[in-house]
């Protein structure tokens, strides 16, 4: 998160910084959110209290925390931006919450029928069974909704896994024998930290689940960080497709590089494009509002509709937003490790590479 907003606070003040306000500069704040909602609450009271300059801000990733924090910054009348998929971010009336990735249940609705026509395609045989194994924080709490009430069941397909546990795991045993005592045709593993998705895959593994014997599909970006990477191998994540919001994609060839030469960092992931987004959005909003006003800032957003320019680019279907805050159009993406690189597969247009199902 912080690599992509850095990048967008450099570029803003070296061309200009807001030409609204006579060339005014950016200052990014970053506030620790910690390992608890509550502590992310409370440091989103002590940066609301200790700034009062503030105009904007974006986070803090995990939907959980998110959800603490913006009843902070919501009495505040700070606009803020977030990734952060669960559908009650933006369900309880706020007006100066933005969220810009689409919601988990959007995330499912339209990304899982995409993935069974997918197997379909591959192996020739439609799936008729899926498991879950889920943590039960706030964002796979609202991807797995609506597969469960109703979603799998339309796509003829029967849950024959539903677990759920609470983060951080300590021991994946009791969670994968499930499966392997079930071997539901493909797996929705719903977990929300890299630990967590480490021990998970190991175990899969371990007891023969995985590569390809029962289909791994994730959500979220954490899924697709190096450090899962370095973790597990590429010969473990092969295959493994995960959900998410955003993502290195065709048509952000200039931004993938200019972001890979400034940071060294090996790819484009979801949380280093969306805040990259984030901070050009809060730009266009002060030059269009012309004064360091948090209130006039996120009118000035909620009236946005950007198709062309960096905010634009930095998410698919560009930049407007539903009055309840949702940002218009947000797509949903299909990434896949192949090779020990995690790729965009679906949706087409946005592909950087074919999507291959694991065989059994």
């Amino acid at each position: 998160m912080k690599l992509g907003a850095e990048m967008a606070v450099d570029e803003i003040n070296n061309s200009g910084g807001i030409k609204s306000m006579g060339g005014a500069k950016l200052e990014l704040i970053i506030a620790d959110a910690g390992d608890s909602a509550e502590k992310a609450k409370n440091a989103a009271q002590r940066l609301v209290s200790q700034e009062p300059d503030l105009v904007g801000g974006m986070g803090s990733w995990l939907s959980s925390f998110t959800l603490a924090v913006t009843e902070v910054t919501e009495r505040a009348k700070l606009p803020w931006l977030t990734l952060s998929y669960s559908d009650v971010i933006t369900s309880r009336g706020f007006h100066y919450v933005f969220q810009t990735s689409a919601t988990g249940a959007t995330q499912a609705n339209d990304a899982v029928p995409v993935l069974v026509k997918l197997a379909q395609s591959a192996t020739g045989k439609r799936p008729t069974t899926a498991g879950i194994v889920m943590d039960n924080t706030a964002a796979p709490v609202s991807f797995a909704k609506p597969m469960r009430e109703g979603g799998l069941a339309k796509m003829g397909i029967k849950l024959v896994t539903d677990e759920i546990f609470t983060p951080p795991l300590s021991d994946a045993t009791a969670l994968i024998q499930k499966v392997r005592s079930t071997r539901p045709d493909f797996l929705l593993m719903l977990s929300s930290a890299v630990p967590d998705d480490k021990l998970l895959t190991e175990k899969m593994n371990e007891f023969r689940m995985g590569k390809g014997v029962v289909p791994v599909i994730g959500n979220g970006a954490h899924w697709g960080v190096p450090e899962l990477l370095d973790a597990l191998g590429p010969d473990q994540l092969q295959g493994v497709m995960f959900i998410c919001a955003n993502w290195g994609m065709k048509g952000q060839e200039d931004l993938i590089s200019r972001f890979k030469k400034r940071t060294g960092e090996p790819w484009l992931n979801q949380d280093s494009a969306s805040h990259y987004g984030h901070v050009w959005i809060l730009k266009e909003a002060l030059e269009r509002a012309g004064k360091a006003d948090r209130v006039k800032v996120a009118e000035e957003i909620r009236k946005m509709h950007l198709t062309k320019g960096p905010a634009a680019t930095a998410f698919s279907g560009g930049v407007k937003f539903e009055p309840n805050g949702r940002r218009a159009g947000a797509s949903v993406l299909v990434v896949q490790w192949q090779n020990g690189v995690p790729v965009t597969v679906y949706p087409p247009e946005s592909a950087q590479a074919a999507p291959f199902w694991p065989k059994r």
